[in-house]
This record gives structure tokens, sequence and C-alpha cells, in this order.
């Protein structure tokens, strides 16, 4: 397989991944979207932050962030609190059920995962998990550093 076969084909499966993963959020939790999940997964593995923190971390405008900021509030799976070290500012922060959700969203899905992979070799897994940290772990910046040897 040539290389532009290769990049065709692995951005076509990725757009496939990611149907499916919006898809089987809906069906795990209607009304928990993958954007609200990624988001309620974010503010649990950072302990909270800002609303302006989640649109940069997630490259999404942060008018998209506020509709998605408000349904989770309105939902109450997140809540906002005044940030300790400078009263002028918000962060968000899961609540009990937000945490709850998540948690049941997160087992589901793990579930999913390891049915889909089960027949897969350690190794295969390894390579494959080595591979998303890789891809995952690019940026502009890193590209310097990769074409510079570093």
């Amino acid at each position: 397989m040539e290389a532009d076969e290769a990049v065709e084909t692995i951005q076509r499966e990725m757009t496939a991944f990611a149907r499916r993963a919006r898809a089987s959020a809906g069906r795990m939790h209607p009304e928990l979207s993958l954007v609200s999940y990624t988001l309620l997964g974010h503010l649990e593995e950072s302990g909270g932050c800002r609303a302006t923190d989640l649109a940069a971390h997630y490259a999404l405008d942060k008018s998209t962030v506020s509709r998605q900021v408000a349904a989770l509030e309105r939902a109450r799976l997140i809540e906002r609190r005044v940030d300790p070290d400078d009263h002028r500012v918000q962060v968000l922060h899961l609540t009990a059920a937000g945490r709850r959700i998540l948690a049941q969203v997160t087992e589901s899905r793990r579930t999913a995962f390891r049915e889909r992979l089960a027949g897969w070799p350690r190794e295969d897994l390894e390579r494959f998990a080595a591979y998303l940290v890789r891809y995952n772990a690019w940026s502009p910046e890193s590209a310097g550093d990769e074409a510079e040897g570093r």
C-alpha cells in the first residue's frame, strides 16, 4: 500500500470511528452528547477549569462551549464555583450527579471497547494503543522537533 493510500484509509477509518463514537454516546446516555461526555471527562481529569480553558483545550468556539456548559448546568451535571485565588473567575466542576453519569457512560464505553477488541492479540492491542498515543500527541511544535531530529 502506498503512503498516500494509507493516509486516505486512515482518514476514512478515523471518520467512521468518530461517527460511531457520536452514535454510541447517544445510546449510552440519551441526554449526553459525545461533546458533553468529553467535557465532563476533562473536568474530572483536571479537577475543574474555566469554560475558556475548555474552549482552548478542544479548539472549540467559545459560544459552542458556552451552549454545552449551559446544557450541562441545566442538567445539574456541572456547577460553577468561585476560584478561591481570583474571585472574579468561575471554575466549572462536576456535581455528584455528573460524576455518577460520567462513571456509568465510561464503564459502558469501556465494556464496548473490550468487546470490540476481545479477539485481538495483546501485542496488537499494545501497538494500536502506542500508535493512538503517538497520533494524539502530535502538535505543530512537535512536528518541528521531529523534522529536526529531536
